[in-house]
């Protein structure tokens, strides 16, 4: 259970390795009873149930290690749920089940799927949960068995999107349960909503027709929760103040405030909950309890109860869900109060004072004490009774609560509460010592998911979208906070700070992201703004020695105008030359006392002032001493200058003796805490067609284009067809009409109208008297239309779209270019991109008037997109790229907001040359083009009239028959033209000469259109000002990445930034606030967003969101992306079902996890997906590795798993296929482990990394890193050897089993791996194909062999790593004697350690393996005989040299490695 602040650190689970699994009872039993792989099982028999429970789970103390093995086992799937029934059903029965429900969700593993299969006995197992879970005595469910029904029923009200449990869920939570209810607030409540009570006649109208029995079981289900309450206050009140306390207790009751918490937060469990709640008064209880005053034991308790607190009053109406706006809530009060003071003025004389005071003078906490607490305890019920809190006192009998309790009741129920959002704002955003180490609200890496946390969750729904913005805001400060802690543990402890001789500080060691500070002062506090009690800012001036390396000192040197830094105290007290021991807590061996957070203003220069960001050059400083001015939390600020001099504690501000800085990359939490703040401060409008979805409420297809009013019918796809017949196969099922009968007029493009079903056209119909035809619904009516033409260059001519879409594809692009919410799912290699791109394209085209923001989660992925819109008909002024990605663009052209500005200034200067080529060619005097304003009076003039001029001539008068000779003949511009491919007439027809004329002139219109827009460049002068009106004016497709648009917000909506459109690609991949904001980043018009259209495009069958800290990412499901989560909640997806990827068999490793994914055709015809990989028997293949000198996986640090025989096979099997001919950069090497990936780099580094035969793979990276991209060749270490570990993941076995085009070739430890029930579908095709390597040495690349024909060649088979290492090296020896052209020598193949036993074989079998080469190599042989031992020592060192790697548990600390590892792999 999750440990209290002070104990001992929280251990790792140790998970079971595969001898152990097979060395227990529980497997032994499986292997009888219901493991899969067991082909005669023997019958069901219910005393293996009950002996497992009670020996194997009970007996254990439900330890995690036996539940893992259960339910890794499929003990729930093959045995448990499969047999049972109402007659079996006992005690262990359904505590086993429980037991391996809550186990799935601790591991994050689907958990109702069985019980979808077979749900007949779900109800009744359900009921019997109920009666168990109200057992009063101990002794037929123990506490701890109770917190486990607990739990489970928690997983139940948490999972009510799945049919099955809403159906049974839903009897305990709806209207009916306010029969708990007092008689006397059950009236009162029903008053308050006319409405409710009809229903609630009828309820009792419905309960008189049940039969006896019926109606029992009926109020026992209503009453369940109200019962439950109470059994859990009788358990509070068992607990003692001191001495001696029962754990079971505790967990219980911290696992009870949890549920009640999950119930109060979902506006479905809450709606008729929160009135049962507030009348069994469960939270002046909790807050009285002894267990709340104990400080160790009660630490959670008390942080969960203030959760609660804080949920029971949140601002939000329960019956219809809206949020409460801050006067509503000070209604809600003052109607409270003066009721009390009605009551107190009629019936309680002694009261008259406070029944006459003034609202504001009585409402404080003190104030109702202090009139309050002198009445004796049957007064005080009698007040609470009248106000329908208690039940009647009876007559003449005294009251049987508490004074205490009862005045409690009173105060807390009517004292003044401080609004959520001035909470929040007097919320300091930096963490400081208090949060950062604190296990209940910031858990260790060593999460296992057992206890509860004070902590919010991200489920389906949420009840306002103030509630969404706070938990997303509590979790992502967390989340940083977690990061922060590591880069403070980190940095101090590489300074080493010891206890001085003379008792001060001195540091033993030095970092590199950290500095001893000379100096610390405060240079200015400024006064508060009106209506707060915090500076408006406070600013102080910190000095550090840089005497450090220069590339150091440039890093402190370069912090930036808001760079966050941490200002650290400590005092040691440990002596000089204490050793630091990672596995004790580390605050108190450093020392460590306050962190403050801080963020930097600037450098200052010799005079004291703050150096300036900007194009100059920045001054030269002389000596080490810098100075920086920094401004501090102001509402920190202020909480520490009140505890000094009301509490006399120490100013902090006067003992920093460290600051620490980070890295940038990571450091931008504070600006995006500050967005969300700011979203909150201000109502955020969402359009009202997405507000609902948000929250997770209403029809989730209620944003679909379908459903949406403004529906349009006809659209322009521009070049989305490539033909008429094209367009016919996109639309199987509609009737297609086109316009024009003439086959050859039918080409692209196409507009098409479709059969608008919405609100508005119905109801026209019905007003008609006629109704839809069922066949009109079905048509479309497709017209073919001309593009004008655009000018006789041949750059004039529009770019084209190439792609042959499949229909859902253009359903895809359909639905897009529709007013609504879109979601589209692309599996891998189903062309996301493609339709993405061609989404853009076409809005851009219909309506030219609005704006897309492009959202995407990597710069990358951003460049992918910008690379391919390039190649369509989208003219580039258009396009506007912001954030620090572009340089990575793989073109000449730069899409950055300055880059644009100098793109737009290059081109006006272009065009007033054609303008000044113009002038001379007409033959008109003066100084035209000299700026965009005289270029327009230019047109206007000159250009104009000649044009009308020409056109009068030349139109048809009078019934005459126009001339094609005058079309040339009179043409004014043909000396403007002459550099155009001749002649521009063809002197053919009339109408087509004419379209040519009329195109020469758009040609020249074009250029002084595209000036007028440029005009505002002439007029402002700084780039700064020119950039913003791009932004805000010029540009069309906007593109940023989603971190960007949460950093700059605030300068966004400043700008006047507007926006009709977004398009999300990777949204699986975003955080769901990092979602979010992009929505908000323009203020709205008249209380309206003018959002239009949003699409998102993801996958959420591939890896979510990078959470680093298991418990967030877990407990909280922080690591659930807003597109996830609206999948969950019903939308409608659109799923593309052809990848053009993988060859059709890789495919088929994957597929299964989608609706219907195919494959398109080219994938079965084009020559390189036909052929076999050359070499290798099969193009995908589970190789079995074994333990190298008996070891397979290790953790030299927490999550660094190695694995040193699959490291060597899969850099030996990569140096086979270079030597037999494959380019280097096809293959890449992944794994599934950080720890693997350095040891692989280094196992390359050193056997073929500097060879020019061979060289380096294209990637050697991490699974998660390698989502987005692909290559020919996959090499796939899976690492683990005792547990299944992450991989269980599904979505990361999708992910590694999609990145390979051509060949899959996976290095594992086989049965650990095909026991896994997610991974079967996958495994299950893997193990059908041998489990040795077999391959085919004298096949070269490229083989004319058709994939799954039998090679000609001969047919080796690898049994083990060894076997192969030795084999390549001799295939390598015998190249190199036998060309001569080159002599570089290769390190040995590693040795086992049982030489002289292994060796003797392997050579006789190699003997045969490679004819010839051993006479060529025996030199060579001698040389390896003398090499092995130092080899032996070499790997040593190396894992060695692993153990000090990285910097802290799952950072990666490759420095060396050019890309940014921002996720733990764990």
């Amino acid at each position: 259970m999750a440990a209290p602040a002070s104990s001992a650190p929280p251990k790792k689970i140790v998970a079971p390795t595969v001898s152990q699994i097979n060395a227990e009872y529980v497997t032994q039993l499986a292997n009888k009873y219901w493991a899969p792989h067991v082909k005669k099982k023997l019958a069901f028999d219910l005393k293996v149930i009950e002996d497992v429970y009670t020996k194997e789970i009970v007996r254990s103390k439900f330890a995690i290690r036996k539940i893992m093995l259960l339910e890794f086992s499929q003990y729930l799937e093959n045995y448990l749920w499969m047999n049972y029934s109402p007659e079996v059903s006992s005690k262990a029965f359904l505590m086993s089940i429980c037991c391996m429900v809550n186990e799935k969700f601790r591991e994050n593993v689907p958990a109702w799927e069985t019980f979808k299969k077979k749900p007949e006995h779900f109800p009744f197992f359900f009921k019997c949960i109920l009666k168990a879970s109200l057992v009063e005595n101990d002794s037929e469910y123990s506490l701890h068995e109770q917190t486990v029904l607990l739990l489970f029923l928690d997983h139940c009200f948490n999972s009510l999107e799945v049919d099955l449990i809403r159906s049974q869920v839903q009897q305990l939570i709806s209207l009916p349960m306010w029969m708990a209810l007092q008689p006397k607030r059950l009236e009162q409540e029903l008053k308050k909503t006319p409405k409710l009570k009809k229903f609630w006649n009828l309820i009792k109208k419905n309960d008189e027709k049940m039969d006896e029995e019926a109606r029992m079981q009926a109020y026992q289900e209503r009453r369940f929760l109200s019962q439950l309450i109470q059994k859990f206050i009788a358990v509070l009140k068992s607990i003692p103040v001191s001495g001696p306390i029962s754990m079971d207790k505790v967990h219980y009751c911290e696992r009870f405030i949890e549920l009640m918490l999950d119930l109060e937060a979902l506006l479905p469990t809450r709606r008729w909950f929160n009135t049962v709640l507030d009348d069994s008064h469960l939270v002046v209880h909790c807050y009285l309890s002894s267990l709340a005053k104990r400080e160790k034991e009660g630490h959670l308790f008390s942080q969960l109860l203030d959760m609660l607190k804080f949920y029971t009053g949140f601002e939000i109406n329960d019956q219809t869900g809206n949020a409460l706006t801050e006067n509503e809530m000070t209604t809600i009060h003052y109607d409270r109060i003066t009721s009390l003071q009605r009551a107190a003025f009629a019936h309680f004389p002694e009261l008259y004072d406070f029944a006459l005071s003034n609202v504001a003078a009585v409402d404080t906490r003190d104030s109702l004490v202090k009139l309050f607490g002198p009445l004796s305890s049957n007064t005080l019920h009698q007040v609470a009774s009248y106000l329908c809190l208690l039940p009647p006192l009876p007559e003449g009998g005294d009251s049987s609560y508490e004074k205490e309790f009862l005045l409690e009741l009173l105060v807390s129920r009517h004292e003044r509460r401080i609004s959520q959002i001035q909470q929040l704002n007097q919320m300091p955003l930096y963490p400081t010592e208090k949060i950062i180490w604190d296990e209940n609200i910031v858990p260790t890496e060593y999460y296992s998911g057992e206890g509860c946390l004070a902590l919010p969750k991200l489920n389906l729904q949420f009840l306002t979208l103030h509630d969404y913005l706070l938990r997303n805001f509590n979790l992502f400060r967390l989340e940083s906070t977690y990061e922060i802690r590591q880069d403070i543990e980190d940095s101090v402890s590489r300074m080493k700070p010891w206890l001085s001789e003379y008792g001060g500080v001195v540091f033993g060691g030095w970092a590199r992201m950290a500095q001893p500070i000379v100096s610390f002062t405060v240079v200015e506090v400024a006064k508060p703004n009106i209506g707060e009690n915090w500076p408006m800012r406070v600013r102080a001036d910190v000095t550090i020695n840089l005497n450090v390396r220069d590339n150091i000192k440039d890093e402190w040197e370069g912090l930036r105008k808001h760079d966050v830094c941490f200002l650290i105290t400590v005092r040691p007290t440990q002596p000089y030359g204490t050793k630091f021991d990672r596995r004790r807590p580390f605050v108190e061996q450093t020392g460590l006392v306050y962190v403050r957070g801080c963020e930097i203003q600037g450098m200052l220069d010799e005079k004291g002032r703050v150096i300036e960001e900007g194009p100059e050059p920045k001054p030269r400083l002389k000596g080490d001493c810098r100075t920086y001015r920094v401004f501090l939390d102001p509402n920190q600020y202020q909480q520490d200058m009140t505890n000094t001099i009301q509490n006399g504690a120490e100013d902090v501000y006067e003992t920093f003796n460290i600051i620490m800085r980070r890295k940038p990359k990571e450091n931008n939490f504070k600006a995006v805490l500050e967005t969300i703040r700011n979203l909150m401060n201000t109502d955020c409008v969402v359009p009202d067609w997405l507000h609902d979805i948000i929250l997770g409420y209403g029809d989730p297809s209620s944003a679909h284009y379908s459903k949406m009013p403004n529906q349009i019918a006809t659209l322009d796809f521009n070049d989305t067809f490539l033909s008429i017949d094209h367009l016919k196969a996109s639309f199987p099922g509609y009737n297609i009409k086109v316009t024009v009968d003439n086959p050859d007029l039918q080409i692209p493009p196409f507009r098409i109208t479709f059969p608008v079903k919405g609100g508005k056209a119905k109801k026209r119909k019905v007003e008609d008297g006629s109704e839809e035809k069922p066949e009109e619904a079905k048509t479309l009516i497709v017209e073919p239309h001309v593009i004008p033409n655009r000018g006789p260059y041949p750059y004039n001519q529009p770019k084209r779209n190439t792609i042959q879409f499949t229909h859902t594809q253009i359903e895809a692009i359909r639905a897009g270019m529709q007013p609504g919410l879109t979601m589209v799912v692309g599996p891998p290699g189903t062309g996301k991109t493609d339709v993405a791109v061609q989404i853009i394209s076409n809005l851009y085209h219909n309506f030219p008037e609005q704006r897309t923001l492009i959202v995407t989660h990597s710069n990358q992925a951003l460049n992918q997109l910008f690379e391919k819109i390039m190649a369509l008909d989208i003219d580039e002024r258009h396009l506007l790229r912001l954030g620090h990605g572009e340089e990575e663009l793989e073109t000449e052209k730069d899409f950055s907001r300055y880059g644009r500005v100098n793109y737009v200034l290059a081109r006006r200067l272009e065009l007033l040359r054609e303008v000044g080529r113009l002038q001379e060619s007409l033959g008109v005097h003066g100084d035209v083009s000299y700026t965009c304003e005289t270029a327009g009076h230019f047109f206007l003039y000159q250009v104009m009239s000649r044009w009308e001029e020409y056109i009068s001539k030349v139109k048809a008068k009078g019934g005459k028959s126009p001339n094609v000779t005058d079309v040339s003949s009179l043409f004014p511009f043909h000396q403007y033209f002459a550099n155009a491919p001749q002649p521009i007439f063809k002197g053919k027809s009339y109408e087509e000469d004419m379209e040519i004329a009329e195109g020469c002139f758009r040609h020249i219109k074009k250029i002084f259109t595209q000036l007028e827009e440029f005009r505002a460049f002439e007029l402002l002068r700084s780039g700064l000002d020119r950039s913003k009106y791009l932004l805000v004016k010029e540009a069309k497709i906007i593109a940023m990445t989603c971190t960007h648009a949460a950093l700059k917000r605030h300068d966004l909506v400043e700008l006047g930034f507007k926006y009709d459109n977004i398009l999300m690609e990777e949204s699986a991949q975003i955080l769901e606030i990092e979602t979010f904001i992009p929505l908000l980043l323009q203020n709205p018009q008249d209380g309206f967003s003018r959002l239009k259209r949003w699409i998102m495009i993801g996958d959420h069958h591939q890896l979510p969101p990078v959470i680093k800290n298991m418990a967030f990412q877990k407990y909280s499901n922080m690591e659930q992306s807003l597109f996830t989560r609206f999948v969950r909640v019903g939308v409608p997806t659109v799923d593309l079902d052809a990848q053009g990827r993988a060859r059709a068999s890789l495919c088929n490793l994957y597929n299964w996890r989608y609706k219907n994914l195919g494959n398109l055709p080219h994938v079965q015809l084009l020559p390189e997906f036909r052929t076999a990989n050359a070499g290798f028997l099969y193009d995908f293949q589970l190789i079995n590795v074994e333990d190298f000198n008996g070891v397979g996986e290790s953790e030299p640090n927490p999550y660094f798993y190695q694995n040193l025989g699959e490291a060597e096979y899969v850099v030996a099997v990569f140096m086979y296929m270079c030597l037999l001919g494959y380019p280097a950069d096809r293959i890449s090497i992944l794994t599934t482990y950080n720890g693997q990936k350095h040891l692989i780099r280094d196992v390359i580094n050193q056997r073929c990394g500097n060879n020019p035969l061979i060289g380096r793979p294209n990637k050697v990276t991490t699974v998660d890193r390698f989502q987005g991209q692909q290559n020919d060749y996959i090499l796939l270490s899976l690492v683990r050897t005792k547990a299944v570990g992450h991989l269980r993941d599904v979505r990361r076995l999708v992910v590694a089993m999609s990145r390979a085009r051509l060949g899959l070739y996976i290095f594992a430890r086989v049965s650990l791996f095909q026991n896994c029930f997610e991974l079967t579908p996958a495994f299950s095709q893997l193990t059908a194909r041998p489990l040795y390597l077999h391959i085919v040495p004298t096949e070269c690349f490229p083989t004319a062999r058709q994939n799954g024909e039998r090679p000609s060649h001969q047919i080796h088979v690898i049994k083990n790593m060894p076997q192969m290492a030795n084999f390549v090296y001799n295939m390598y020896m015998h190249m190199i004697q036998s060309t001569r052209h080159y002599q570089q020598r290769l390190l040995p193949p590693p040795a086992m350690i049982e030489e002289t036993e292994t060796s003797q074989p392997q050579e006789t079998e190699l003997e045969g393996e490679v004819q010839g080469m051993q006479e060529d190599v025996e030199e060579e042989e001698n040389k390896v005989g003398e090499e092995t031992v130092k080899e032996g020592d070499l790997k040593v060192a190396e894992v060695d040299e692993h153990r000090t790697m990285p910097e802290h548990p799952g950072r990666d600390s490759d420095s060396g490695d050019s890309e940014p590892e921002n996720e733990t792999e764990k």
